[in-house]
């Protein structure tokens, strides 16, 4: 029994992956809130669908305007940062032809095959072939990369491959399948989900995800399995939490996976059959250690013994579950979480209307 219980602990613990707390609007995502499996997807993409569109290229704002925004280096303003070499490059050294002048950038060695463009990470050949089609300029899955790095990964579907790309270094290619650099696996995973939901049954095409590669030109790609792991492997970082804001702003949608990690899970993974809350998706950091004693316990009453403002406590089950809400007073305040064996979730609220968590075992 010890060992289920420090299995499912340690699974929780993987969804609520180390992010700061994004600015999501308030009551966002309440529509979605204890749904789960295809219902949960489905509403996502009521949440998610119908943005503002831009145009791919235009004398006005457009998509080369919003990416040289969503992934500006955060060390230098003038540049952008690739996808998959990770290089920082000046954000007007882009992909004009092959008669534009690129001697002006690298110090006069700028060629056109560095210069970047504008890469669909869902390739636009797996459903959506018309720069007409919302999904052709969604920036959520488009990507500053390197012309000639973006050439040799094509259309191919995201897998672990074999050889070391001879320019993107980090990343590894196959006859069918790219692997880009570790720090953005999961950045991969987490836009191929956005865009199976954002485009669930979108009219002329419906993305999915299937586990497997050579899915060539058609409306689905692999592999999810694969982009499960990295997901997994590669938490959000604060980089691409800039970009998911950005994005809002102009879009006016957001990226549920970057906000909810753990939404994966009730969507793909081993919660399905289980309702998701929004409660849980908090952070490593918002969780705090040695506050509540005796953990475990036996009775379900656990002590609060700190001297910081907390005025309010919420429990939770380990599958999010709202279980009760108790005031706290005084200096050793007391909590009553069920009697029943589990794991449990304290949320603590503070007078600032800060949060932190803990989780708590209770008759082990």
């Amino acid at each position: 029994m010890k060992d289920f219980i420090t299995y499912t602990v340690l699974g929780v613990l993987l969804i609520i992956h180390q992010f700061m707390q994004a600015q999501i609007p308030a009551g966002y995502y309440n529509d979605a809130e204890n749904t789960s499996g295809n219902q949960l997807k489905t509403a996502l993409n009521n949440i998610i669908e119908g943005h503002t569109v831009f145009p791919y290229s235009s004398s006005s704002t457009d998509v080369w305007d919003i990416v040289r925004h969503t992934d500006e280096d955060p060390n230098n303003s003038n540049n952008v940062i690739l996808l998959y070499t990770g290089r920082s490059q000046n954000k007007y050294y882009v992909d004009a032809g092959s008669d534009y002048d690129y001697s002006q950038f690298d110090n006069g060695n700028g060629t056109y095959g560095n210069s970047w463009n504008r890469e669909h990470v869902w390739a636009k050949s797996h459903g959506f072939p018309n720069e007409q089609d919302h999904a052709y300029t969604d920036v959520h899955h488009l990507r500053p990369t390197d012309r000639s790095v973006n050439s040799s990964r094509g259309n191919k579907d995201f897998d672990n491959s074999e050889n070391f790309h001879s320019e993107a270094t980090l990343c590894k290619t196959d006859a069918d399948s790219w692997e880009p650099r570790d720090a953005v696996k999961g950045d991969v995973a987490r836009m191929m989900f956005y865009m199976v939901v954002r485009y669930e049954n979108s009219g002329t095409y419906d993305l999915e995800l299937v586990n497997y590669t050579g899915t060539s030109s058609t409306p689905i790609f692999g592999k999810l399995s694969t982009l499960l792991t990295w997901h997994s492997e590669d938490p959000v970082d604060d980089f691409e939490r800039n970009r998911n804001e950005i994005i809002y702003s102009y879009q006016n949608n957001r990226n549920p996976f970057i906000d909810h990690p753990n939404l994966v899970n009730h969507i793909w993974g081993t919660q399905q059959s289980v309702p998701w809350n929004s409660t849980l998706s908090l952070d490593s950091k918002h969780f705090i250690n040695s506050n509540l004693y005796p953990n475990p316990t036996q009775n379900g009453t656990v002590t609060l013994a700190t001297k910081h403002n907390f005025i309010q406590a919420t429990v939770f089950s380990v599958s999010g579950n709202f279980i009760s809400k108790q005031p706290l007073t005084g200096i050793l305040k007391t909590i009553h979480l069920p009697k029943n064996p589990g794991i449990y979730f304290v949320k603590l609220t503070d007078t600032n209307h800060k949060q932190r968590i803990q989780k708590v075992a209770v008759g082990f």
